[in-house]
């Protein structure tokens, strides 16, 4: 019994097939509207859904292709803006800066007009001790500069306090706020002595003691208060504060109250030293 060959369809009968194929269907596709009427039937049910999914892969990528580059473009657009913006914030701070030194030297130069009968040298604020307040402080003008101890320190508008040390380039200054200062003052319009004593604590109301006042005396919400001719260290007539609060003691001789400081003592970043010392005194 002879067994049966398998039907084998080699390479060259293969291209062939396909040749009549592709053959017929370029005929098919010349002959009238009729004849390729079935063909086009049979096509559009096998190739038409096929390429429709074709085509929707094809937007569905383009369309996340565009997504990954208006991506890429809105963030390269981000860091632009905000490098933009943080060039601004920079020049912004630049410029308030800027405008509070000015402020603070017009301030120094007012200042230098209210006292130019005194000799004065400038200086900055290069270091202070730990805390909310200027107390004590360290300034860069010392003795090559002519400054000495007890020598008068003015910035804001008034009083700040002593030079109590002096090195080559350098000067400590204790402020009229420090717990251990006290400043003999007086009223501007009755020339009556008081005692202004520092008070950090008081400091965190804004304000200073006022002691040692006649009874009598008729100072009042307002008043100026400024350096007494009396003090052995503060030249007179340089203004501290103003008076807030009068109260009499219970003595019923003297009063005492509050004065607010011209002198912003949380935030000094320039000075005047006042290149002369007190001759005479008392307190």
């Amino acid at each position: 019994m002879k067994r049966k060959k398998k039907f084998q369809l080699n390479s060259k009968h293969l291209l062939i097939a396909l040749t009549f194929v592709c053959i017929s269907a370029a005929a098919l596709t010349v002959t009238n509207k009729a004849s390729a009427g079935p063909l086009r039937t049979v096509v559009g049910y096998a190739v038409v859904p096929f390429q429709n999914g074709i085509n929707q892969v094809g937007k569905w990528l383009g369309s996340r292709g565009q997504r990954f580059k208006n991506a890429d473009k809105l963030a390269k657009e981000n860091a632009e803006l905000k490098e933009h913006i943080d060039s601004l914030n920079e020049q912004n701070n630049l410029l308030v800066q800027q405008q509070s030194e000015l402020g603070d030297l017009k301030k120094l130069y007012q200042l230098d007009k209210d006292y130019s009968e005194y000799d004065k040298v400038a200086a900055e604020v290069i270091a202070r001790d730990p805390g909310n307040w200027f107390n004590t402080f360290t300034i860069n003008r010392g003795s090559k500069q002519g400054i000495q101890k007890d020598m008068n320190v003015i910035s804001g508008g008034g009083l700040v306090g002593l030079v109590t040390e002096v090195g080559p380039n350098w000067a400590a200054v204790q402020s009229i706020i420090d717990d251990s200062s006290n400043v003999s003052a007086m009223t501007v319009s009755t020339n009556d002595t008081c005692i202004v004593s520092g008070d950090l604590r008081l400091m965190e109301q804004g304000k200073l003691a006022l002691g040692q006042m006649k009874s009598e005396d008729a100072v009042t919400v307002g008043e100026k208060i400024v350096t007494s001719e009396i003090s052995d260290k503060y030249l007179k007539g340089i203004l501290i504060g103003y008076v807030s609060e009068v109260n009499e003691d219970s003595n019923h001789l003297t009063n005492s109250g509050y004065l607010i400081p011209v002198v912003d003592f949380e935030h000094i970043s320039d000075v005047l030293v006042i290149k002369q010392l007190k001759q005479t005194g008392g307190n």
